[in-house]
């Protein structure tokens, strides 16, 4: 038995010497035999045996682990990392790199609120008017609701009269509102949600929207209404008025009127619209808008002429001087001397008065510039423009409310 076996390794070598496939195969080597017994063949029952056991492979040594706080290239990618500064149980500083316990457990047990949306503070209050409720709707026009427009001021923005005119028919007791004689011109209405009756009119709830013109005045025109025997410059707007209807269906027509006053023989610019406060703010003295005309002479201007304007004159008690006083280059086809003057208080004849005051007299006089509006060079006489708001805007640009 012990030779089979002999012969079986001879076989197994011879083999693995003749196999190159065998032969070229790494083969691990092995670290050590324990054991290896051989039965005598003197035991009836001879085999040859072998018990072989191998040690179990040595473990790697783990690689040493890399602080990342005094290497930072160490790090995957090339990150770096913002330690944590925390205070140890012993009480001193110490960094680590993940979070505190105590903050991840706040996180964790933190409630998600939802952010409270602002509130817009131009939120018109009419957003909060009920709208089923008819006691609800009273209490909060009562209330809540703006106060509405001076009713002299509502008939004078319909078209009714001049706001004076509008304060007599209203003492004469021709207007009502909501079926009662209205007294008082400061009552506050709504045109749009009142009743109001002139002269056994409905007045339109619908009010014409501003408009705001700007007239190339001819001479022989007198800034208001007029009468038979005097022509006024609102006849120069008939054309306009007349296509109103047109382009505003259903809206009544504007009440127009002038934004200060140029005499007969003036011509040039003036402003013509239907707005109050408008007109008001830029007539009055206290907006300091300046004004620009140009003056054509009688006779020859010297020095002293000049002199004599631009110290001023006294007007209805109240000495007025003017901004800016020049002559103008002589023109070819102008065979007239100019003066171009530049006055702010706005009295009543004022230029005519500072040029007679210098001993001139006037032949013609045009006013071409209000604040920073100048006449257009291609209007005509008798033409109108519309302004359009950038135009607003360099006629009350010095004013502290623009215009709406």
């Amino acid at each position: 038995m012990a030779l089979a076996s002999l012969s079986s390794l001879h076989h197994l070598s011879s083999s693995l010497l003749f196999n190159p496939s065998l032969a070229l195969r790494p083969l691990r080597a092995l670290p050590r035999v324990v054991t290896c017994s051989i039965s005598s063949p003197s035991s009836s029952k001879s085999s040859l045996q072998f018990n072989i056991s191998f040690a179990p492979p040595k473990p790697k040594p783990k690689p040493p682990e890399a602080d990342p706080f005094s290497d930072p290239d160490a790090l995957p990618s090339g990150q770096l990392f913002i330690p944590w500064i925390v205070r140890g149980e012993d009480g001193n500083l110490k960094l680590q790199m993940h979070p505190p316990a105590r903050l991840l457990h706040d996180m964790a047990n933190a409630e998600t609120k939802k952010k409270k949306k602002k509130k817009d503070k131009n939120l018109e209050k009419s957003s909060l008017e009920p709208k089923h409720s008819k006691a609800a709707r009273r209490f909060f026009n009562q209330n809540f609701k703006e106060p509405g427009q001076r009713i002299s001021k509502v008939l004078a923005a319909s078209g009714v009269a001049s706001r004076r005119h509008s304060e007599e028919l209203i003492f004469e007791g021709k207007v009502t509102v909501n079926g009662s004689v209205c007294n008082a011109p400061q009552a506050r209405v709504d045109p749009s949600r009142d009743i109001i009756y002139v002269n056994g009119n409905r007045l339109p709830k619908r009010q014409p929207p501003k408009v705001y013109l700007a007239l190339n005045k001819p001479k022989g025109y007198i800034c208001s209404s007029g009468d038979k025997e005097s022509k006024s410059v609102l006849c120069l707007f008939d054309d306009y008025l007349k296509s109103w209807g047109k382009r505003y269906p259903g809206v009544p027509k504007p009440r127009l009127f002038t934004v200060g006053r140029l005499d007969v023989a003036t011509t040039g610019l003036i402003i013509v619209t239907n707005d109050g406060d408008f007109a008001q703010r830029l007539s009055h003295p206290s907006s300091n808008l300046t004004k620009e005309y140009i003056a054509a002479i009688d006779g020859a201007v010297n020095k002293r002429h000049l002199i004599a304007i631009s110290e001023g004159t006294v007007i209805e008690g109240i000495r007025c001087t003017p901004d800016s006083v020049e002559l103008l280059p002589h023109q070819p086809d102008i065979p007239r001397p100019r003066l171009r003057i530049v006055v702010h208080d706005g009295r009543k004849h004022e230029v005519r008065e500072l040029v007679k005051s210098a001993g001139l007299e006037i032949h013609a006089l045009k006013r071409v510039r209000i604040g920073g509006f100048r006449l257009p060079s291609d209007l005509g006489l008798g033409k109108h423009i519309e302004l359009k708001q950038s135009d607003l805007k360099l006629l009350v640009g010095r004013l502290e409310k623009p215009v709406a």
